[in-house]
């Protein structure tokens, strides 16, 4: 009696399969509520046959709960189109799948072999990439496994039958089913044989098979007398054959006849039924398993980040000849290493690199690390190396302890570059690398800014210019013209007319009066605010006349450049939390008051889109890296006198989002806690909503022993035998600058971490010294760091001390409410930062608060623009004197960065070149193109 074989049916396995998915897809949504596994079916025409397999796909896929996309493109589509249209795809972090339908159904020539290989194979859940195919052939799994074969394999091994040890024999070689299928048998331990249309014998070899996959596209080829009795048959094939007696006058059939075939084998797959819903199903599993690992990525806890190591030289080398010593990684290999995707990142060159603000949106459910902001005590000639201690910190904690850290820089002007020896990347074994790149032009960011600074500066001039030449309706009708026969008002200029109260939009329906008001600024020219800027020094730009060629009518006027940094455009940069809040920003710069006293915009000067386009670039963070390979942000760089002195709201929070929560995002405040850090709370937190979670405030024996009465330091001179021997005495003399700092930071209720910057000529009773003195003034802790000498590993007992104190509860608290009135909040920053004990208004800045609060600017915070080099308002005054007058001479305010400006004392926007500059050390070696002489 004849047993028929055993019906494998697919239809059944693929829906077990399915169910599986489906719960595997519900468990990562409720990991992650917003999470979706993402498909994309790219079709090119519409091929009814393909169009079938689509809604297949898309049907099953919708079941298990996958978001797939019928991405259908034109017949008429290009090469290279198509090849535009999947690097979209491929960039797309909600597309974890992409398939490629084929045939393309298209007018143009287009290698197939070269679409199929422009998926990226991280997405290639067809699994017909090289890279694919290749891991498969060497016996790698872990790729994507081509759907049709690895159906088979699941249908086979569903019989039971062992396959280990089992002779197979594949009836076909063709790419997509026979050879990758022969590949995965004998990776599962079959022993194989692959036989094509070239084969002699091949009856008889398939007749020796156990297991017996055809795929040879011949309908019906394979007969019984072809097959060993008892052996597993996977057909998979699929043809159609003419059949008379069915209503469509056709029937589907495989490669085997199954009539016969049922006679025979012991298993058997049925067409239709049989291997074509596993192909859909594992499909479906490979779009589940890269979902998958795209959630697992995002969760990830730590950076799989590559240390560079250090082999710190003595006695240490200049700092150029270590920066230059260590070859840095690949900047894109960086930003994969610490979880961005290709698509967010722009090189420049192959050592720096843009980040895309779509990194904020796509990590947006990302808990954030911890935020330390590093300040330092009053400055002094000798340097306390604020900068250093940042990098030796993150290096400490990236390197050495194994956390994910970014240190966030502001980038560093070309003025003191050029100006004064030395520069902002840190020193010694603690740096930014490539430093020259790091301080000279970098991404071309502040001279985006001085270019949006001075269209400002042009557009306010010319405007002045135009009123005062023109009548109303002459220019009314310049301001908007008819163009073919229409005229119509831009949306800046409706943006105006609703600032005015006007509701028109049809330019011929004003009347003269409305006309003349929206034409007239009215601008008073003695209340201009704005100046042009340069990105050097430049003593002679410190006052100058403009307007004094002839086609200028007279119209002169006495005005000054800033350098660059100095520009509110620079300050909105670093405040500014999106596109949309930058040009919000933009537009509400004020640049001057008119003649009845009210504000004068960037907006009513027309020119808020115009600024945007300028610096859409500039918007974004630029990516960089320590000595030991921790990823740094540079990103803006205002004055921290004139403004407040931190880099941006924007690399901040991608940082804090990059490092997780268990990270730390290590940022630096200008100057000392008085001006930088005071601004990074009251101004930079204020506007972000982030908390900082420790402070760290760097000092030095020396600093303090200048603090305390030691002799003058001349630059080029040696060093005061005060400050290269051991004097107790004086550095006790001093002590007082580094208690105010620390109850500066204590002030906002943060954990205050001193840092001691080791020195050589420093000893340990030096040291113990400020460390006793610190504990008692209440710091949390103070450490002695080396890692100028040692790179991060003379910064761990610093970086441990960091990562004690930020495991306190937060009680962050800002100095002041926005309510307080402008005078108010000036002594509140007075008395509690500077420890004086009363501030004292010039006229002319009582004048300018009332303007200022009239105008609806009195809530703004307070930026305090002071002398850096003391304590108080006389840069003269070294240590920490109490209960002294702070004058305050004119106030202004920066409208877009949201802040009023406190002048204290005569601080200016333009330094000045000395006798002998730096620039006279600097030059480009022609043979070897390296820079010289820079540090």
């Amino acid at each position: 009696m004849t047993v028929e074989a055993k019906v494998i049916s697919g239809t059944a396995v693929a829906k077990n399969i399915r169910e599986e998915l489906r719960q595997q897809v519900n468990a990562l949504r409720a990991e992650g509520a917003r999470f979706v596994p993402g498909l994309r079916i790219v079709q090119v025409g519409g091929r009814e046959d393909s169009n079938v397999y689509i809604r297949m796909k898309i049907k099953a896929a919708t079941e298990i709960g996958i978001n797939a996309v019928h991405v259908q493109l034109p017949r008429s589509i290009t090469e290279s189109e198509l090849l535009d249209k999947l690097s979209d795809l491929n960039a797309d972090p909600q597309v974890h799948g992409i398939i490629v339908q084929m045939p393309l159904d298209c007018e143009t020539a287009i290698d197939a072999h070269r679409i199929t290989d422009a998926v990226s194979p991280a997405k290639d859940v067809d699994g017909l990439h090289t890279v694919n195919e290749g891991r498969l052939a060497v016996g790698d799994l872990n790729g994507f496994l081509p759907c049709t074969p690895w159906g088979c394999l699941e249908l086979i091994r569903s019989t039971g039958v062992e396959i280990a040890g089992a002779r197979a024999v594949v009836l076909g070689r063709s790419k997509i089913v026979g050879t990758p299928a022969a590949e995965l048998l004998k990776w599962a331990n079959a022993t194989v044989t692959v036989c094509h249309s070239k084969t002699r014998n091949l009856e008889e070899i398939t007749r020796s098979a156990d297991i017996l996959l055809v795929g040879i596209g011949v309908p019906e080829m394979v007969k019984g007398s072809w097959i060993k009795p008892g052996a597993v048959v996977i057909d998979c094939g699929i043809n159609v054959k003419p059949d008379a007696s069915k209503a469509s006058g056709s029937r589907l059939v495989g490669d085997v006849d199954y009539e016969q075939a049922k006679l025979v084998a012991g298993y058997l797959t049925p067409v239709p039924g049989g291997v074509g819903p596993m192909t859909v199903a594992m499909l479906m599993k490979n779009t589940v398993v890269s979902a998958t690992r795209a959630a697992a990525s995002a969760r990830r806890s730590q950076w799989p980040l590559q240390v560079l190591p250090l082999r710190p030289a003595r006695p240490v080398p200049s700092d150029i000849v270590i920066a230059r010593a260590q070859r840095p990684k690949h900047i894109g290999k960086l930003a994969e290493e610490i979880g961005l995707l290709p698509s967010e990142v722009s090189m420049y060159g192959s050592r720096k690199a843009k980040i895309s603000l779509g990194v904020i949106q796509r990590l947006k459910d990302q808990p954030v690390g911890k935020y330390v902001v590093v300040a330092g005590i009053t400055p002094t000639p000798l340097g306390e190396g604020k900068t250093t201690t940042l990098m030796g910190l993150v290096q400490a904690l990236g390197a050495h302890k194994q956390r994910n850290v970014v240190a966030a820089l502001r980038q560093p002007s070309q003025g003191p570059t050029f100006g004064i020896k030395g520069g902002a990347a840190g020193g010694g074994y603690a740096q930014v690398i490539p430093m020259e790149e790091f301080n000279l032009h970098l991404t071309g960011d502040i001279h985006a800014v001085a270019a949006a600074n001075n269209l400002v500066a042009a557009q306010l001039d010319t405007r002045i210019f135009h009123e005062a030449t023109q009548s109303d309706t002459a220019l009314y009708n310049r301001l908007v013209p008819r163009i073919k026969g229409q005229r119509k008002f831009s949306p800046i200029q409706l943006r105006r007319l609703k600032r005015l109260g006007i509701d028109k939009t049809d330019p011929d329906q004003l009347t003269p009066e409305e006309a003349a008001a929206f034409s007239r600024l009215n601008i008073d020219v003695d209340t201009i605010m704005w100046e042009r800027v340069v990105d050097i020094n430049d003593r002679y730009l410190r006052e100058i006349t403009i307007g004094q060629s002839p086609s200028e009518k007279g119209m002169c006027r006495k005005t000054r450049f800033s350098i660059a940094v100095a520009s509110e455009i620079m300050a909105v940069l670093a405040l500014s939390s999106s596109l949309a809040d930058m040009k919000c920003r933009l537009g509400e710069m004020v640049v001057a008051f008119n003649k009845d006293g009210v504000p004068v915009t960037t907006d009513d000067l027309g020119v808020t889109g115009a600024l945007a386009v300028l610096l859409k670039d500039a918007l974004e963070p630029n990516l960089m890296q320590s000595l030991e390979g921790t990823p740094v942000l540079v990103h803006a760089g205002p004055f921290a006198n004139i403004a407040h002195g931190c880099n941006s709201i924007i690399a901040d929070e991608i940082g804090l989002k990059l490092v997780g929560s268990e990270g730390f995002v290590c940022t630096e405040a200008g100057f000392g806690s008085d001006i930088g850090m005071e601004k990074f709370c009251n101004i930079k937190c204020r506007n972000s909503g982030r908390k900082p979670d420790a402070m760290v405030l760097v000092t030095t024996v020396r600093a303090i022993k200048m603090h305390g009465g030691g002799a003058p330091v001349t630059p080029g001179a040696p060093l005061n035998k005060q400050y290269t021997e051991e004097n107790l005495e004086l550095l006790e003399k001093g002590l007082p600058n580094l208690l105010q700092h620390i109850s500066n930071g204590c002030s906002f209720g943060m954990p205050v971490v001193v840092s001691i910057n080791a020195h050589v000529a420093d000893t340990p009773a030096e040291h113990e010294l400020l460390r006793k003195a610190a504990l008692q003034a209440g710091a949390f802790a103070a450490v002695v760091s080396t890692h100028w000498a040692d790179g991060g590993a003379g910064a761990v007992p610093l970086a441990e001390a960091v990562i004690e104190a930020c495991q306190l509860d937060n009680k962050f608290k800002l100095l002041y409410e926005p309510s307080l009135p402008l005078a108010d909040k000036m002594t509140k920053i007075a008395q509690t930062m500077y420890g004086a004990g009363q501030v004292e208004l010039s006229q002319e800045a009582k004048d300018q608060i009332k303007r200022l609060t009239d105008a609806g600017f009195g809530s703004l915070p307070i930026c305090m623009s002071k002398t850096s080099g003391s304590v108080t308002g006389d840069p003269d005054i070294k240590g920490a004197p109490k209960g002294f007058t702070l004058k305050v001479q004119s106030v202004y305010v920066s409208a877009g960065a949201g802040f009023v400006v406190a002048m204290c004392g005569d601080i200016t926007k333009m330094p000045g070149l000395s006798t002998r500059p730096a620039i006279y050390d600097i030059d480009l070696n022609t043979e070897t193109g390296q820079i010289e002489g820079l540090f």
